[in-house]
């Protein structure tokens, strides 16, 4: 918590410098219920299958791996020299064992690979490789890689920090000619339901900092442009000249309405530089705000009110669990920083095992949300609450649309696509494995499965992350057929014939398309959801509907998301600053090679919000089963197979 703190205190010291040399100002007249449900510790116990006598198994070490395909061939790791079978490697390349060995190896030179390894195993690579499939020995490197990580964030922070000192947001956008998104296509941001008409020529009042007085004085000024929060602003006088033009946050303490001043008793004086220009500047200033627009009178007290959350620290909540997808923990929020949420597991003794998200995030529910619908669930060790930690209120979490299962609804086995938790980047093949109650899935990546159903996530049949059969041919997406399959190109009339599976009916699927208001190539700020703590720079690249695809700066396509427009994990530009959090600067060439800080991490870190835990065996769920965890699911209901309308999404073949 230091290295946060000394971190906020060097932006705050920063923003006053920023603040001082350039403020705000107004002055004339505008125109314009708490339930706790049961405890985790009633959860029944579910039998888990023996593993399947067809796989071949190889013994290294006295652990146990499965291979998916005895006939695949193998494949090394470039990365971590790790041998293992080639379909089971990650990219179409098949030259790294995860997506984490990828990025590493992409943003690292040879001796940063080397301290890397170092790092992890604490021993200098061999040139003898282990064979080994990439999981679950490399979930738990990962896991130690992100521990390390974690005793070192007081120097990854000062790098972080040092890093930002040459970013900044408005030389970003005016050097580029970008677009920000605005700020009314968030809504769960601040302000983002009453920005109200802010807009080019909205006037306000601001420091003065072309003035040689000793005292705090104000000018108006007016926004020439606006990205995000941040506003450029020209003081009155200057007509077309834009020497001092500065930006700043227009939901900034010194930022008010025309007329603040005057109700204030504070003075208005006119920069040094244009004062000749005048003689009577009160008569110049009657004249320019006649008919012009300000801010709104309680514009400050919204943007107080907007940043009020009412989650609260040592709240408990039940969060999907990073390292198993498939079922959920218990956590306990840490801290709030504009909504998010720094939520640490429940046993997590040093406090270093933690997870950030959204207050509105579908990844978290109220205590009793898995029993109450037969999901997966982590019993906790910890026998009673500790002092001071109590459930959150039900209300305060997210609802989601109620729907009608009792006719036709979605069926265990039918066929969809989805996108990927681990790889958000990609749209797969994916199948209903299990229906849970009030409306939530199991689904399951095909070619890619545990046996155990271990790396099957929860979807609400609702979710933006589902798709009908057929959308990304007709949206011209890339599907990423399942792994090892060779029949190429992917067709999915073919596929649901050899599998004699059906397609989920269309008509089941959320068609919903608000009016978001994002355009290709609008900057926005967006967590980096495969390594949640980070916000970064990023932009609009595609729009398919509701979907987004979003491009983080400096970095390559393969790690762009797709997310949803109404995705809690995207924000206005200068929400960072507004709030407090620590922005990732787009990344350059020089600092994917060099860099020693942020960027660098952040490459070592991505895909690692899971720690990659896909592929855990059913020897480790065993194990774990001993340990005292208590899984439930309930069986869906047993509706009758139908394709619906789902033939306008598959290219019929005879």
């Amino acid at each position: 918590m230091e290295n946060t703190k000394d971190l906020t205190e060097h932006s705050s010291r920063s923003e006053r410098k920023r603040r001082d040399s350039f403020g705000m100002f107004d002055g004339y007249d505008s125109c314009s219920e708490d339930t706790s449900s049961s405890s985790s510790s009633e959860e029944s116990e579910e039998e888990v299958a023996p593993l399947p006598s067809n796989l071949p198994i190889i013994k290294n070490n006295g652990q146990v791996y499965t291979y998916p395909d005895g006939k695949s061939g193998m494949a090394t790791c470039e990365m971590c020299g790790m041998v293992g079978v080639r379909d089971a490697f990650y990219s179409k390349t098949k030259r790294f064992c995860s997506v984490s060995c990828s990025r590493s190896y992409s943003s690292n030179s040879k001796k940063a690979s080397i301290l890397a390894r170092l790092q992890v195993t604490g021993k200098p690579p061999t040139k003898k490789a282990k064979v080994l499939q990439k999981q679950p020995l490399v979930a738990k490197l990962a896991a130690y890689a992100q521990y390390q990580a974690t005793l070192q964030n007081q120097a990854k922070t000062k790098s972080v920090a040092v890093s930002m000192e040459g970013f900044s947001w408005g030389n970003y956008i005016n050097s580029n000619s970008f677009i920000a998104a605005p700020v009314t296509c968030f809504k769960h941001a601040p302000m983002g339901t009453c920005w109200g008409d802010i807009s080019e020529n909205v006037r306000v009042e601001v420091p003065n900092t072309d003035c040689s007085l000793p005292t705090k004085v104000f000018w108006i000024a007016g926004i020439v442009k606006l990205a995000g929060y941040n506003a450029l602003l020209r003081y009155e006088g200057f007509e077309n000249d834009s020497g001092l033009d500065f930006w700043c946050n227009i939901c900034g303490s010194d930022i008010h309405p025309v007329g603040w001043c005057a109700a204030s008793g504070k003075p208005l004086v006119p920069p040094r530089t244009i004062q000749h220009k005048y003689t009577n500047w009160k008569a110049f200033l009657v004249k320019r705000l006649t008919g012009a627009k300000t801010l709104p009178p309680d514009f400050s007290q919204k943007v107080s009110e907007s940043m009020q959350y009412p989650f609260k620290p040592c709240m408990r909540v039940e969060v999907v669990d990073k390292r198993h997808l498939c079922r959920t923990r218990v956590a306990v929020v840490e801290s709030v920083i504009g909504g998010r949420l720094r939520l640490v597991y429940e046993e997590s003794e040093d406090r270093t095992d933690d997870f950030w998200c959204h207050m509105h995030s579908p990844l978290i529910h109220h205590i009793g949300w898995s029993r109450s619908i037969g999901h997966r669930f982590k019993r906790s060790d910890i026998t009673k609450k500790q002092d001071g930690h109590f459930d959150t209120p039900p209300h305060l979490f997210a609802k989601v649309k109620e729907v009608d299962q009792s006719g036709e609804w979605f069926k265990e086995g039918m066929k969809l696509e989805a996108i990927d938790p681990l790889n958000l980047s990609t749209i797969c093949v994916a199948t209903i494995r299990k229906v849970l109650a009030d409306g939530f899935l199991m689904i399951g990546i095909d070619g890619s499965e545990a046996a155990d159903g271990s790396d099957w996530f929860c979807y609400h049949a609702t979710s933006p992350s589902i798709f009908p059969v057929g959308f990304c041919e007709i949206n011209m997406i890339e599907l990423t057929p399942p792994r090892g399959y060779t029949k190429l190109p992917f067709k999915w009339f073919d596929y649901l014939r050899e599998t004699g599976s059906i397609a989920a009916p269309v008509k089941l699927f959320n068609k919903d398309v608000p009016n978001h208001g994002f355009r290709v190539g609008m900057k926005l700020e967006a967590v980096d959801l495969m390594e949640p703590r980070l916000i970064c720079v990023a932009t609009v690249t595609r729009i398919i509907h509701r979907l987004l695809r979003i491009h983080f700066d400096g970095w390559e396509e393969e790690y762009d998301q797709w997310v949803d427009c109404e995705s809690p994990d995207l924000y206005p530009v200068g929400w960072c600053q507004l709030t407090g959090y620590q922005l990732q600067p787009p990344a350059s060439q020089s600092s994917r090679e060099s860099q020693s800080g942020s960027s660098k991490q952040k490459k070592k870190a991505k895909s690692q919000q899971y720690k990659g835990h896909k592929k855990m065996t059913t020897l480790q769920l065993k194990e774990e089963l001993m340990d005292g965890e208590d899984y439930n699911f309930l069986q869906g209901a047993s509706d009758q197979e139908s394709n619906g309308s789902a033939n306008f999404y598959i290219k019929q073949e005879p």
